[in-house]
């Protein structure tokens, strides 16, 4: 495995900025303090200078915080942050033709919170704005010939990172826009249709994982000949896969046509899930950087995609999208991946926050897509991707508690 990247970080103690949180930071449950500790430093504002992964960085804080916030409705600090994060974002994805053109689909993770305080919050016409620009600028993003759209400005190429952020957001707006859980066919039927595509293009038949995307042109270099998959399953690209698959599975309704496409989703979503149980490495209990080449020189556990892992069958079993066969087995596997999790990769500092290693840095289908290109990319310490996928397991371990 690679070494770990234990870099100091310059923070000034979280107890000062979240006095509601009693007691000492050892006192607090692993979720509370590595949000805390995240927030401390600042992890997912926006300033305009992170690259385009920034806009992702700030939704799926705003996404894990969203969740703390249900779960310990006792921190006040914690809605206030995700007030700043989102309002950060809101001069970046005004003008829907630009977000369309220029960022990727990760611009719309922020569209849960913006939609939260469109209702709750004085700035409601700005929030509702950027919410409705988000949502119109899904209509102007480019797609391929076969109707799958493009993640980014690669043309032709989907990801399966882009479902986590497209899925959820899409089904939730409609949801909001007719006021009640009964969401109209066509959006869901697009829902469907974007999910399923990257299943029948990048499903790797031997495994049941997904590769990380494809290209209908099939010309890049890394294309397969007939259906353009790239060659590896990337962890964290599955990741985002199977957390939008519950994810959005939560937001359908259970009657009409929502129960139609609810099944669809929740047969994807066992069947991943039996894949994911099935890769996972025997020996630390957690997945590797790429899934396809277990034990190969160079390959690596990654923290991540491992924790988003974790949330996905604690969360799928706790909703009932799992049978109870698959349960019983989901909650031993996440459990046991989040115990290594904790004990590998959560770095306790000396100003009593927490930080989190083992995070491979952003991976791009504009590559080689080989093996060698996904065991070299930099491994980042405190990334907020993996900050975040290690406090959504986190909540879902402790909320074990409560079953």
């Amino acid at each position: 495995m690679r070494p770990h990247h234990f870099l100091a970080q310059a923070v000034t103690a979280f107890t000062y900025f979240f006095p509601e949180i009693s007691g000492t930071a050892t006192n607090l449950e692993y979720s509370r303090w590595m949000a805390t500790s995240a927030m401390s430093r600042r992890q997912g504002i926006m300033t305009g200078n992170g690259g385009p992964s920034e806009l992702l960085q700030a939704g799926f804080t705003q996404k894990a915080l969203i969740a703390l916030l249900r779960q310990y409705p006792d921190t006040p600090s914690v809605r206030d942050y995700i007030e700043t994060s989102a309002a950060s974002v809101v001069p970046y994805v005004m003008n829907a033709t630009y977000s369309a053109l220029s960022y990727p689909m990760d611009r719309l993770s922020n569209g849960q919170a913006l939609l939260q305080f469109s209702s709750s919050n004085a700035e409601t016409e700005l929030f509702g704005a950027a919410a409705r620009a988000l949502r119109e600028s899904i209509d102007l993003n480019r797609r391929n010939p076969v109707g799958g759209l493009w993640y980014y400005v690669y043309p032709e190429w989907s990801y399966l990172d882009g479902m986590y952020s497209y899925a959820p957001f899409y089904t939730l707006y409609a949801r909001n826009q007719s006021k009640c859980e009964a969401v109209g066919p066509e959006t869901l039927q697009e829902m469907y249709f974007q999910v399923d595509l990257l299943w029948q293009r990048t499903l790797n038949e031997s495994s049941g994982l997904l590769v990380h995307g494809y290209d209908a042109s099939r010309t890049a270099v890394w294309a397969h000949p007939v259906t353009g998959a790239s060659p590896h399953i990337w962890v964290r690209a599955l990741g985002w896969y199977t957390m939008a698959l519950v994810d959005t599975l939560e937001l359908l309704p259970t009657t009409g046509t929502g129960s139609t496409y609810k099944k669809l989703l929740r047969e994807k979503f066992q069947s991943l899930m039996d894949a994911i149980v099935a890769a996972v490495d025997p020996t630390t209990g957690a997945w590797w950087q790429v899934m396809d080449q277990p034990g190969r020189e160079g390959n690596y556990i990654e923290s991540s995609g491992s924790a988003m892992f974790a949330y996905s069958l604690l969360k799928g079993t706790r909703l009932g999208y799992l049978d109870r066969r698959q349960g019983s087995g989901a909650v031993r596997v996440a459990t046991r991946a989040h115990k290594y999790l904790t004990k590998t990769f959560v770095v306790h500092e000396e100003n009593q926050t927490l930080g989190y290693n083992g995070t491979v840095s952003v991976c791009s289908l504009n590559s080689t897509a080989t093996f060698e290109y996904y065991v070299n990319r930099p491994i980042e310490y405190n990334s907020a991707l993996g900050s975040n996928a290690y406090i959504l397991a986190s909540l879902e371990v402790e909320s074990l508690r409560r079953w």
